[in-house]
């Protein structure tokens, strides 16, 4: 097995995706024990697929795969699908536009390295290093949306939603290949299903810098996350703390 895969989902991303190809295949070729670049297109509706396609194809030596969703169906299912064909010992998560740098993989790991299952990247805790602050309506949404994670079941964590993750993988498919959402909510669930089925979830900051092209909006996405969570809550009240838990849970919603 290789050391790392590097899950990017990927939406609308053609403008920023000739900076980002360069640099995940420079990362990828220098990780110690090998690593691939996984990009998992959420059908998008513009040229991403063949901008990848065609760097895959000037540069055959790169490990980078592409897989393409047959139309778009949430962030949630991108990165599952990614999760579930990795090869790595461990997987790293990162939004395409490489708000985090893929550097500070190294932050994630240290986590890791002190018996941690799951390291979440931080932007919520001391010692992040923020650059550009997202606008002042979405910070609103974002305390509105931790009062409902808590009920939800997700404790010890300030960010859940921070696009730089990394697991150990057998922790890692076995939790996906549960997932229920799609949607950008999705993190929420992972880590309440880690928590319920004893898994360990650490949070170390890290630095993250908001691009102003993110593709949540505000009012559909939001309100369909703020959705997605309430019914995780409810799940929780009604079926028990433990209703999380993927050692014991058979039902899976498909891949």
């Amino acid at each position: 097995m290789l050391h790392l895969s590097i899950i990017l989902p990927v939406y609308r991303e053609a403008r920023r995706l000739k900076d980002s190809l360069a640099t995940v295949a420079a990362f990828v070729t220098s990780v110690e024990g090998g690593a691939e670049a996984i990009f998992v297109n959420d059908g998008s509706p513009d040229q991403s697929a063949e901008m990848i396609s065609q760097y895959m194809a000037e540069h055959p030596q790169l490990p980078m795969q592409l897989i393409s969703l047959p139309h778009n169906q949430g962030k949630g299912a991108a990165v599952k699908k990614g999760v579930l064909a990795a090869r790595g010992d461990l997987i790293l998560m990162s939004d395409t536009d490489l708000s985090s740098p893929l550097e500070d993989y190294r932050l994630l790991l240290a986590g890791v390295e002190q018996g941690a299952d799951i390291v979440c990247g931080s932007r919520a805790i001391a010692g992040a290093d923020i650059g550009e602050n997202p606008p002042l309506l979405r910070r609103f949404l974002s305390r509105l949306f931790n009062v409902l994670v808590r009920a939800a079941g997700v404790h010890g964590i300030q960010d859940t939603q921070c696009g730089f993750k990394l697991f150990k993988a057998k922790p890692a498919k076995m939790i996906f290949e549960r997932m229920c959402i799609q949607g950008f909510a999705f993190d929420v669930e992972m880590i309440a299903r880690a928590q319920a089925s004893g898994f360990k979830v650490m949070e170390v900051p890290v630095r993250w810098d908001y691009s102003g092209h993110s593709t949540v909006r505000v009012f559909t996405h939001g309100s369909r996350m703020l959705l997605d969570v309430l019914l995780l809550a409810i799940k929780r009240v009604f079926k028990g703390k433990g209703s999380f838990d993927v050692r014991r849970e058979g039902r899976s919603c498909g891949s």
